[in-house]
């Protein structure tokens, strides 16, 4: 039996020099600068505008689900409070928000916000106000929402139970998300019917004062599953062009009813086969590090993922598809990769995996990595009127000011986006800018607890660096799980 590897935790690392030498003794691509540049990273995105704004600097918030809307799609009080939290943070792009479902059975949880049913005009303001408090004008601020239907991953009704409604049957995926019958599959009349809730859904954020709208196509959610339905027969299926049909059907029904609002996709651009705990390393309370589900090659399944090896990548139809998204007018592009659901290495490196994840099989810097290469292979091949955000960066820690200089220097990105990291540290981009430096007190340090909570049923936050988290009644109810207790 192989022992698994020792991580070295980027804490340890204790100068920049340091840093660039374990990436090297990687063999790894990360940019690095000597020291942050918060004159470069505070100027504005080239090229662009979004709903008339130049957006101010180079950081953008990534959509953060955070589990704890009511039962009919509203905002709570933990809702605002996030809100809040992103437009203190100093960044000029909040990028989705937080996922929206198009219509009550598109959920991921019972608790996620219904586009139609909450208030998007407070959510709207109550960022804005905080930007102008803390920030000023917020004339160069732009705020989008993001709109989704889960797909494979749909519990609207119960915490504990899927309701999946998919693309096309997975040899991997149905076991274990609970997909036993084709009745599951969406019919090509139903994903036309579906079309038409998200052309609704758009004319809701135009209405309510968004800056854009971002069609989500990541993560292994319904519209990012579209895209591997290689297999799936009609007219969603198979060819590239069946496969992006509905993406190219929604922006021709927003545009067709005169919806000016301009669009972004967040995109995993790769994907691998679905990753499981080794179980010859599983101990009682610990998973073993991530190894490849068991597969027959061929593999005709997901999107940039190479076919012949699934355990590898293939940006072929990722440039495929960001030569549509331009040709369809898209203006914001959002790289990730892989699902959480299924390979969460790929777009979550974590130090510690999540309750239903599993150890790092490699240094996390690796999947860093590829996030930035993948990202900089598309710039490369980016409209000067389309802006590209970047993904991974949580994970490099008190490294993050120094490559995100070094990525906005190179071109690597348009700019950089910030998940995980801002639920412990909202005020992270105004820091750079302002001081060059970052509290590391308040550093995400991956422990995955935003993730394990809402896994399990509680809301999303960061528990051990966040005191409202901390001082929160589910924060007890998270240590048991962890520990392995009964909740």
């Amino acid at each position: 039996m192989a022992a698994p590897f020792k991580l070295t935790r980027v804490p340890s690392l204790r100068t920049v020099e340091a840093f660039r030498a374990h990436i090297s003794k990687l063999d790894l691509n990360i940019p690095c600068a000597e020291e942050p540049d918060p004159v470069l990273l505070g100027e504005p995105v080239p090229g662009i505008k979004i709903n008339g704004k130049t957006i101010g600097n180079r950081f953008a918030i990534h959509p953060m689900e955070g589990w704890d809307g009511t039962t009919d799609g509203r905002a709570t009080d933990l809702v605002r409070r996030r809100w809040r939290r992103f437009g203190e943070s100093g960044a000029k792009l909040i990028y989705g928000g937080e996922a929206m479902a198009v219509r009550p059975d598109g959920r991921a949880n019972p608790n996620q916000l219904v586009i139609g049913a909450t208030d998007l005009v407070e959510l709207k303001e109550i960022a804005t106000t905080a930007h102008r408090e803390l920030h000023g004008d917020p004339e160069d601020f732009a705020i989008g929402f993001q709109l989704t239907h889960s797909g494979r991953f749909c519990r609207p009704n119960e915490k504990s139970k899927y309701e999946p409604r998919v693309a096309y049957r997975h040899p991997i995926l149905d076991a274990k998300f609970h997909v036993t019958s084709d009745a599951q599959v969406f019919t090509d009349t139903e994903l036309d019917d579906l079309s038409e809730d998200y052309v609704k859904a758009a004319r809701i954020a135009y209405d309510a004062g968004a800056d854009f709208i971002d069609l989500k196509h990541c993560h292994g959610y319904l519209l990012h599953e579209l895209l591997g339905a290689h297999t799936r027969p009609g007219n969603y299926g198979g060819s590239f062009e069946n496969r992006t049909r509905m993406l190219r059907q929604i922006v021709a029904g927003i545009r067709s009813e005169g919806n000016a609002i301009d669009l972004g996709v967040r995109l995993s651009a790769f994907d691998l086969v679905p990753h499981r705990p080794d179980p010859t390393l599983t101990q009682p309370g610990k998973p073993g590090p991530g190894i490849p589900d068991a597969f027959s090659a061929p593999y005709p399944f997901q999107f940039g993922i190479n076919h012949d090896d699934p355990t590898s990548i293939d940006l072929t139809e990722s440039f495929a598809f960001l030569k549509l998204c331009a040709e369809l007018g898209v203006k914001l592009i959002n790289i990730s990769g892989g699902s959480p659901y299924y390979n969460p290495h790929c777009q979550r490196p974590a130090a510690y995996p999540p309750s239903d994840g599993y150890q790092p099989a490699h240094d996390p810097l690796i999947d860093v990595a590829r996030l930035l290469y993948v990202a900089a292979k598309l710039r490369a091949e980016l409209p000067a009127d389309m802006a590209l955000i970047g993904t991974g960066y949580s994970y490099l820690q008190e490294y993050l000011p120094h490559v995100a200089t070094a990525i906005i220097r190179e071109g690597g990105a348009d700019l950089i986006g910030l998940g995980r990291m801002t639920l412990s540290y909202p005020h992270l981009p105004a820091d750079i800018l302002e001081k060059g430096t970052l509290e590391k007190r308040n550093i995400c340090r991956t422990f995955s607890d935003c993730t394990t909570a809402p896994r399990n049923g509680l809301v999303s936050g960061c528990f051990p660096l966040d005191e409202f988290y901390t001082n929160h009644t589910g924060n007890d109810q998270l240590r048991k799980i962890k520990r392995g207790e009964t909740q």
